[in-house]
């Protein structure tokens, strides 16, 4: 799924979760999950919480984490290390696997999809008699930005 693109239904989907497991449904928790569906990109919990503080002053940053959480736990929201040292969140959901190449230099990252790979995916699994659930591919390396302000500084 496209990140920033929110899953169809996500309120009634979150708000049934949280219900589901003895929480409550509160304001905070759902202007933090209102601002991460409208962000896009694959924000951190620091951009989030800037965004969020931007729109409603109140919310710290411990609403944040746990309603991070909380969208994980909902399958809403997948949490993802791309070699920073914190996690970054994006969307979660069948509509749409893809792939990312992450950028080392300036952390750019881009989301791709490729038919080769995926098919090459399910060859690897079966000729290992391996039942596949799911995968993530994550490439790291430099981006052609990144690439060219290097050449020119030579």
């Amino acid at each position: 799924m496209t990140a920033g693109t929110a899953p169809a239904n996500w309120k009634a989907r979150f708000t049934n979760y949280i219900r589901s497991t003895g929480g409550r449904v509160t304001r905070p928790r759902l202007c933090v999950a209102e601002v991460f569906f409208s962000m896009g990109g694959h924000p951190g919990v620091e951009e989030l919480l800037v965004e969020v503080r931007s729109r409603h002053k109140g919310i710290g940053a411990a609403t944040v984490y746990r309603t991070m959480k909380l969208l994980c736990d909902a399958g809403l929201v997948a949490s993802r290390q791309f070699g920073e040292g914190f996690s970054r969140y994006e969307t979660e959901g069948p509509e749409g696997h893809h792939d990312h190449l992450i950028c080392t230099s300036c952390g750019k990252i881009v989301e791709f999809e490729d038919e080769a790979i995926e098919e090459l995916q399910v060859r690897v699994s079966q000729r290992y008699d391996f039942i596949m659930q799911r995968h993530r591919l994550d490439i790291f390396g430099i981006c052609p930005t990144c690439q060219s302000e290097k050449r020119s500084r030579g």
